[in-house]
């Protein structure tokens, strides 16, 4: 719980410590993929490493959830050589690989930038989703009670997405209020989200799923959830799904994959890199709404 906490917080990337094991990037891919394996990842999904060398000794590990220009800078500048995400840094090989200054911000752009500052970058995705710890991580944070999964990658398994929960503590028997739930969303990630629903409703049948919605919605309401938290969802999708039954938590797709980070740099250190050379990259000033900086 606290290593997810601090996922949520903005942490500051100063330069690691030198490199006190000898772990290979490829050894470490090896690793992380007994965790995150891309058997278990969607078919259309990148896992693993994409860019790099597997021959280079880890100097140090820095963690994000995407993989940008900005992000391997802040690796180089952190005396680390492996950027470890969980969004791949592309789904469709790109087609040229052209610098950012004359193309945009590309997925090409990004492969020839990571090469060029001898960058490994490693990224598990939908097979994070999946896991048991990525299931986990917002019902923890949300103080929701997991008790199954809504889409299992097989019959009877605990890998899946949507996570199914109810309440806890006293809000158990009574169920919980969409108002108290989406309150506990904002207190939770500092963030506002886009509610769907009375926010009078009370609700027992919960479906947790970080980044897109897609066909979980449908899914919830063939299988009688009352709320579902997400971190998107397509508006006519939603719409439908609202006016059939459905209340929806829409918590950012970014800010609902943040805890997801923590399992990264979790799963990197278990790998025997040490904590002093892993670092998190803040992604958090990415947008913003007028209202939440008012003043």
């Amino acid at each position: 719980m606290a290593e997810l906490e601090t996922s949520l917080k903005r942490t500051d990337t100063g330069t690691i410590a030198p490199k006190n094991t000898s772990l290979l990037v490829g050894e470490l891919e090896k690793i992380l993929l007994r965790e995150m394996p891309s058997e278990d990842a969607c078919s259309w999904d990148r896992t693993g490493m994409l860019v790099g060398n597997p021959l280079e000794v880890v100097r140090g590990v820095t963690i994000a959830l995407d993989p940008t220009i900005p992000t391997i800078k802040a690796t180089k500048e952190a005396g680390a050589n492996v950027l470890v995400t969980h969004h791949p840094v592309f789904l469709e090989a790109p087609d040229s690989f052209v610098p950012d200054v004359i193309q945009g911000h590309t997925p090409g752009a990004v492969v020839r930038f990571a090469c060029e500052q001898g960058i490994s970058i490693m990224s598990f995705h939908t097979a994070l989703d999946v896991s048991i710890a990525g299931l986990a991580a917002l019902p923890k944070l949300l103080r929701l009670k997991p008790i199954g999964v809504l889409e299992p990658l097989e019959k009877g398994s605990d890998k899946g997405f949507g996570q199914i929960c109810e309440p806890t503590d006293g809000d158990a028997e009574q169920g919980i209020s969409l108002r108290h739930l989406s309150a506990r969303c904002v207190s939770v990630f500092e963030s506002l989200p886009r509610v769907w629903g009375s926010s009078d409703r009370v609700v027992n049948r919960i479906v947790t799923c970080g980044g897109s919605a897609g066909s979980l919605l449908q899914e919830c309401l063939d299988q009688g959830v009352e709320c579902l938290i997400c971190g998107e969802a397509k508006y006519h999708e939603a719409l439908d799904a609202s006016l059939s039954g459905l209340s929806i938590i829409e918590l950012g797709h970014d800010v609902s994959e943040f805890p997801l980070c923590a399992l990264l740099a979790a799963q990197v250190q278990a790998a025997g890199i040490a904590q002093n050379c892993i670092s998190m990259i803040d992604q958090k000033n990415k947008w913003y709404t007028p209202e939440s900086s008012r003043r």
